[in-house]
């Protein structure tokens, strides 16, 4: 969950008073946030408090406390509007058609007559942080640039050009800059060089130019020195390219909406014309509530509350949701939700009901016991593999559980195996070569047990039941899931019979009748290739034809691959082969 730093003074200077650490803590459980941390810097005490991924709006100081004072009744809902202007004197942005190849939207804002404060500026600063690691998702979606209107003229043009053909002087820097030249000069750089992935293999580079060609922004890499803004900046131009129009218009929303209580007329944005290459028209952004009816059971229901209408109401415009009665006819009692543009989480019934129970109070909800219209219950491997798990134990087996993933080398030269690629599953961006692969037989993580567990008084007796994993092209997901169980004795004797005999145990448990035809058996491999096993001591065991596991002595090799001084015995069965 994202984390906002707000200064604590500052604060409760904006809700109106001072709170203990333990009461802001109750305010922030009630509005269903939670104070993560608190740190000093510079000498002041800063509140780091987690929020929801989907509260966009509560990624910055102005719309935590925005909201924290409606909740608490010490504010009222802010209605917010673009500037009515015609459209032949409103700003325009054209888009070519060129930017269809690499990042083909744009949407934009201006906020008029703005006046920051250091504090408020470094807020307008780190909520694009924030939006950028949030929504953006690292500016693939969306990437956000403000400029200032003031050293810029519009119209604009919202182009795609090779790198080569673009030349300007971006942002902390004073030379110029082919964009070519600019993907090398970031390379290092600790911030920027994340971001250049995004574009760099495209032939043409996203570009933004003002009337005079003067370079806006390189979205979504760096904004040029010229239009850069500052605490004194009266006029901020806001555009935000996207390869995503949902989540640009989002953002933008949550950006106007945020930073246009410092605007003269507060709450207020003018809005930019944006016009695509085929002509088409659009007015951004677009600052109208939405209404959605929701009966009053769905939302009262969902929480297994009774509540009457207005209390309902009462609680949802705590919660910055207009709400009013339904006037309509009709047995059913409904509430109209009025969502302002801040609450682009709510989309469905389900989310009023969300922000109902919050602000209704989880405390004051009692918890009930369901009444299910149908009884669950266990799968038929699941309560197998629970009996097999409890019959291992009798045996003397202590159970153990590994690790899915694993090195590729583990389930193959580890264990004396090759790999035709044709049966493994590989992760393709591993972040560490622990775990390349998924698992395809559960030997490896007993192995390492047993390695990391050489102190141990032997003999050492552990068994696992959990799933691998194999490459299926007939499987939607290319892949399926075995459930298998496996055992390993180790001593300083091998104990095949140990093993031997516990493998007839389980099979017996499982009442499947050691006969040829239908039952079960076991053969000696003749395999010529030695693998993990002794050769010589490797049985296979059948089942109705098909082989469903393997026993035997582990090989010497294997043994010495793992860093293991003493002689084992293995055994792995398929459980799933029982379930047809």
């Amino acid at each position: 969950m994202p984390k906002v730093s707000v200064g604590r003074d500052r604060l409760f200077e904006a809700l109106g008073r001072e709170y203990t650490q333990e009461e802001f803590e109750d305010v922030c459980f009630e509005f269903g946030l939670e104070l993560d941390d608190i740190v000093t810097e510079e000498d002041e005490v800063i509140y780091k408090v987690e929020v929801a991924a989907n509260r966009y709006d509560l990624l910055c100081f102005e719309g935590l406390v925005r909201a924290l004072r409606i909740f608490k009744g010490l504010e009222q809902i802010p209605k917010y509007t673009a500037v009515d202007i015609p459209l032949e004197s409103m700003l325009k942005i054209h888009v070519k058609p060129e930017t269809a190849l690499v990042r083909p939207y744009v949407v934009c804002a201006v906020l008029r007559n703005i006046t920051f404060d250091q504090a408020s500026y470094k807020s307008f600063i780190d909520l694009q942080d924030m939006l950028h690691q949030n929504i953006c998702r690292g500016r693939t979606l969306v990437a956000i640039g403000t400029h200032d209107l003031d050293t810029i003229q519009g119209p604009f043009t919202y182009e795609a050009l090779p790198p080569t053909e673009i030349n300007f002087v971006p942002l902390k820097q004073v030379k110029s800059f082919r964009g070519d030249e600019l993907m090398k000069f970031y390379e290092t750089d600790i911030k920027l060089k994340k971001f250049l992935h995004i574009i760099e293999k495209s032939p043409v580079f996203p570009v933004i130019y003002d009337c005079n060609r003067t370079v806006l922004s390189l979205p979504p890499i760096i904004n040029g020195a010229l239009s850069a803004i500052s605490v004194q900046t009266k006029n901020v131009f806001i555009e935000c390219t996207a390869t995503d129009l949902t989540k640009a218009k989002i953002v933008l929303n949550t950006m106007v909406t945020m930073f246009s209580m410092y605007c003269k007329r507060k709450f207020e944005v003018e809005p930019v014309e944006v016009i695509s290459s085929d002509g088409h028209s659009c007015v951004y952004p677009d600052l109208s509530a939405y209404s959605m009816e929701v009966p009053l059971s769905k939302i009262t229901g969902r929480i297994g509350v009774s509540a009457d209408a207005n209390q309902v109401i009462s609680l949802l415009n705590r919660m910055q949701l207009l709400a009013e009665k339904s006037v309509s006819s009709g047995d059913q009692c409904s509430i109209i939700i009025s969502v302002p543009p801040t609450r682009s989480d709510v989309l469905e019934s389900c989310d009023v009901a969300e922000d109902f129970a919050i602000a209704y109070g989880f405390e004051n909800i009692l918890a009930k016991v369901s009444s299910p219209s149908q009884g669950g219950g266990e799968q038929s491997l699941s309560q197998i593999s629970n009996l097999i798990r409890l019959e291992f134990a009798m045996s003397g087996f202590t159970e153990v559980l590994t690790w899915i993933l694993c090195s590729y080398k583990d389930i193959t030269s580890m264990l004396n195996r090759k790999d035709n690629n044709s049966t493994s599953v590989k992760i393709s961006n591993p972040r560490s070569t622990d775990f390349e692969v998924a698992r395809t037989t559960l030997m490896p993580g007993l192995l390492k047990t047993v390695r990391e567990n050489n102190h141990h008084p032997k003999p050492i007796k552990i068994f696992e039941v959990g799933d691998v994993v194999f490459l299926n092209e007939m499987n939607d997901v290319g892949a399926r899931n075995r459930h298998h169980l496996a055992a390993l004795y180790c001593d300083d004797h091998s104990g095949f019979e140990v093993i031997h005999g516990l493998v007839q145990r389980i099979l017996e448990v499982m009442d499947i009748p050691c006969d040829f035809d239908s039952g079960y058996c076991i053969k000696a491999s003749n395999e010529v290739e030695e693998g993990e096993f002794l050769p010589g001591t490797k049985g296979s065991i059948i089942h109705k034809g098909e082989s469903v596991g393997s026993f035997g002595i582990v090989h010497p090799e294997v043994l010495n691959n793992f860093k293991i001084s003493y002689p084992c015995s293995y055994m792995e069965i398929d459980l799933q082969c029982f379930f047809k």
